[in-house]
């Protein structure tokens, strides 16, 4: 849905903004910007957040405009120049959380919150359960909330916590006092608080507020409440109203309690404006039809884009090997575990299933009819539907009829219970009680709507932490597969299915964004570009990580192996410190041998001094460094070819700062640091020189000729286009309108093996074409590959105006 004054993006440009990059960063880039050939500025969370903070979602004040970035006043000079060279801005939106804790009355509602307790004036802004805690020493009965920030349980840090006037300090972290409670002593004045300060790992199995996931600093914010959406979103609105921001990115819907209700409010308040939804789309799912968006931030594109140039049978093949090699089981079968081991009884989501066993027994306690369903069986129930949903959440709003998509994952879900449920006590009735709780059939009531909302939340979380940040870092066969929204437990893409995505994507969301590389991407989009090349030759990549592991000795761990050597190919050259920090992040996000939070110093020492070893070895270096090497030519041709599909397909494209040359970099906040776009500005000056081999100069000059073409000449219908010959599966084809045609290389090694192109022949419509990436003019009709491909594995082909055979 958009404004009928706002005009419709044609590309977007997203910029990372943080203390080292700002918006007066971002001003001195909108020349550059509009040279490239975007429409709109895609600007990462704008809102005050916590000092420091590299990325924005932690949110301390939605009342202004970072200072930290430059305020206000520099986001309406920004947006002055964006719109003196024909740019809008798109803010990202983060309704979801906010942070905690915070410095110094900072963050105002949350700061009264701790005051006040229950009774201050914001307690309903914040998704907290009071009943969870016991409450202060003279208010046993009302709760508290409980804050799991102690480095240590409370007796050994007591020395450590210290009063200054009206405020308790613990290290940098700084808590309001209630009011006439100043002058207790320290353990009676904490006894006395509408907070409990706790150690840090009780927050698993005590937690009484809703969270990001399961990060402890950032508090859900109930934004279904009218009054809530209207103060978070203020400033926002008034500078959309302004002419200041034209569109907006909403982080993480599935968090919301209402993700359809808030897009229509979001709508209303903006009259339409141009909105997307970081909605995570798994398997077959599809964005909820009756949504108020122009459709996801683009992981669903990546996905197609990555398997269609991902050979599946060697995939497979990778994958076999893989699991040979670690004894690991397949990819689904860790997803199930990822997502089991969450809600545990020692899991990380173990208290927000606590609170739905909770919910589930007030509701029985107060009908008869619902009444003696075992605590025990509930919970099990619960944690099997949640560990066996196939979707992220279903979408049920209480008091309407469910979604048939949400009943039948639901009804899937239980219908493969386990056999150690059924032998629960009453397990069937449990089951359909549960059943009937999520979809919202049993009637309306306080306990009841929020148990289905809950349910749906929570259901998020564990798909999001359960696999694509724990599975996808424990199953490491071939990690291009392991992105988000990704399934790799079915690499690869047929053309087909490509070109049937596509058509469906522009039927029912044409300006839905589309991505390769993100803030979130776990290997930017050129990195996946050369792993890629690896499902082409399992055999070859077998014998060289013999050779590296015989080079190097044995890794701590074989599963952690494949992710060293593959990530060594991916962001080849990289120092030491960038492969130990991914090394480690990935290793403590895989939960096998050490995480987050119980760390196991002596398996990270060992997984540490591995990496920095293999990057020390003289004889060892010479060998990746030929590998990747080797594998260039094919690499360059992934990465030219998904940079044309990706802009020029059905949608949007979204491109990351710095994306538009090759990048290879590694997970957060490996791909969040400042990129210097003055440099690329000069580069884009000379992009379209001829000069063989330089991939940064072929990448620039591939997107700003795909970037102008797409500004000045609005792409028409998409139209599947076959080859014809020997080759023809390598040649993956579609026009936009009559007068446009995308041509791209796929799986490039595979063919030069097969001895190339040879007869193989595109038919294009008759008329003279011009190819705007070379200059070089093509006759219509049956076109022989080779000649489209002589200088670029790739072409971009325009009609000339008046040619005819």
């Amino acid at each position: 849905m958009t404004s009928a004054a706002a005009p419709r993006p044609t590309a977007s440009y997203r910029l990372q903004l943080q203390p080292g990059f700002t918006l007066h960063d971002a001003e001195h880039a909108v020349a550059y910007l509009a040279a490239l050939g975007v429409s709109h500025l895609h600007l990462s969370p704008l809102l005050e957040a916590v000092p420091g903070s590299t990325h924005g979602y932690d949110t301390v004040d939605h009342g202004r405009i970072s200072e930290q970035l430059g305020g206000e006043r520099a986001l309406r000079s920004l947006a002055a120049e964006a719109q003196r060279h024909g740019l809008r801005l798109i803010a990202d939106v983060v309704p979801n959380h906010m942070a905690l804790p915070v410095p110094e009355q900072l963050n105002q509602p949350l700061w009264q919150v701790l005051r006040d307790g229950p009774d201050s004036a914001y307690a309903h802004w914040f998704d907290i359960d009071w009943t969870a805690q016991p409450g202060p020493a003279d208010a046993p009965a009302r709760g508290r909330l409980l804050l799991p920030l102690l480095g240590d349980r409370l007796g050994a840090v007591l020395e450590e916590l210290e009063t200054d006037g009206e405020v308790l300090r613990y290290h940098e972290h700084t808590f309001p006092l209630r009011p006439g409670t100043a002058h207790l002593p320290l353990p009676e004045l904490l006894r006395h608080q509408w907070y409990r300060l706790a150690w840090w790992q009780l927050a698993s199995a005590e937690l009484n507020y809703r969270r990001f996931f399961t990060v402890n600093e950032l508090i859900a914010v109930r934004v279904e409440v009218p009054e809530v959406f209207e103060a978070t979103h203020r400033t926002l609105l008034r500078l959309h109203a302004d002419g200041v921001l034209d569109g907006f990115r909403i982080d993480h819907p599935d968090g919301l309690a209402d993700p359809r209700g808030y897009l229509e409010r979001l709508a209303e308040a903006t009259g339409g404006a141009y909105t997307v939804v970081e909605k995570i789309l798994t398997g077959r799912e599809q964005l909820p039809a009756d949504w108020p968006c122009a459709g996801t931030t683009g992981y669903d594109a990546l996905r197609r884009i990555d398997g269609v140039l991902t050979d599946h049978a060697g995939a497979e093949q990778l994958i076999t090997a893989y699991r040979r090699d670690t004894g690991a089981g397949t990819a689904a079968a860790a997803a199930a575990r990822g997502r089991a081991e969450l809600t545990a009884p020692d899991g990380e989501l173990a208290a927000e299933l606590d609170r739905l066993v909770r919910l589930v027994q007030r509701i029985c306690a107060t009908e008869p009819a619902l009444a003696d369903h075992a605590p025990w069986t509930v919970r099990e129930t619960l944690r099997h539907l949640l560990t066996a949903y196939p979707g992220y959440r279903p979408y049920v709003r209480p008091g309407e009829s469910a979604p048939e998509e949400s009943v039948a994952q639901v009804e899937a879900a239980l219908g493969n219970g386990p056999a150690a449920l059924a032998d629960l006590p009453g397990a069937a009735a449990t089951a359909a009680l549960v059943r009937d709780l999520v979809l919202g059939r049993l009637g309306r009531g306080a306990a009841k709507d929020e148990f289905c909302t809950r349910f749906a939340q929570t259901a998020s979380a564990v798909a999001a932490k359960g696999v694509e940040d724990t599975a996808f870092y424990r199953w490491n066969a071939l990690l291009s597969l392991n992105e988000v929204g990704g399934d790799p437990a079915h690499p690869g893409v047929r053309p087909d299915e490509f070109h049937a995505w596509c058509r469906e994507s522009e039927q029912h969301w044409p300006l839905s964004m589309t991505a390769l590389s993100t803030h979130d991407t776990k290997r930017s989009a050129d990195a996946r570009a050369r792993l890629a090349v690896l499902a082409e030759v399992p055999g070859h990549w077998a014998d060289e990580c013999l050779a590296w592991t015989c080079s190097a000795g044995l890794c701590p761990d074989r599963s952690t192996a494949w992710l060293l050597w593959q990530t060594l190919v991916a962001a080849w050259p990289l120092s030491a410190d960038r492969l130990v920090s991914v090394l480690l992040k990935s290793a403590r996000e895989a939960k096998l041998h050490t995480s987050w939070t119980a760390p196991d110093t002596r398996f990270e020492q060992a997984l540490a001094d591995y990496a920095r070893g293999v990057l020390a070895d003289p004889g060892l270096c010479p060998r990746i460094a030929g590998f990747v090497e080797m594998i260039s030519p094919y690499a360059r041709s992934n990465t030219l070819a998904a940079a044309l599909l990706h802009l020029t397909m059905p949608g949007v494209p979204d491109l990351y700062q710095g994306s538009e040359e090759p990048l290879y970099t590694l997970v957060d906040p490996d791909n969040r640091a400042p990129v210097d776009l003055s440099a690329v500005a000069v580069r884009l000056t000379d992009s379209a020189v001829d000069r063989p081999g330089d991939l940064a100069r072929e990448k620039l000059h591939l997107t700003t000729t795909a970037l102008h073409l797409r500004r000045d000449h609005p792409l028409g219908p998409y139209r599947p286009l076959a080859a014809q010959g020997p080759a023809a599966a390598h040649l993956l084809a579609f026009a936009r309108g009559p007068e446009t045609v995308t041509a791209v290389t796929r799986l490039p090694y595979g063919l030069e093996r097969q001895g190339g192109w040879r007869d193989t022949v595109l038919e294009l419509p008759g008329g003279r074409w011009r190819d705007e990436l070379t200059s070089h003019r093509i006759a219509g009709g049956a076109v022989p590959v080779a000649s489209l491909f002589e200088r670029y594995p790739v072409a971009l082909l325009r009609l000339e105006q008046g040619g005819g055979r």
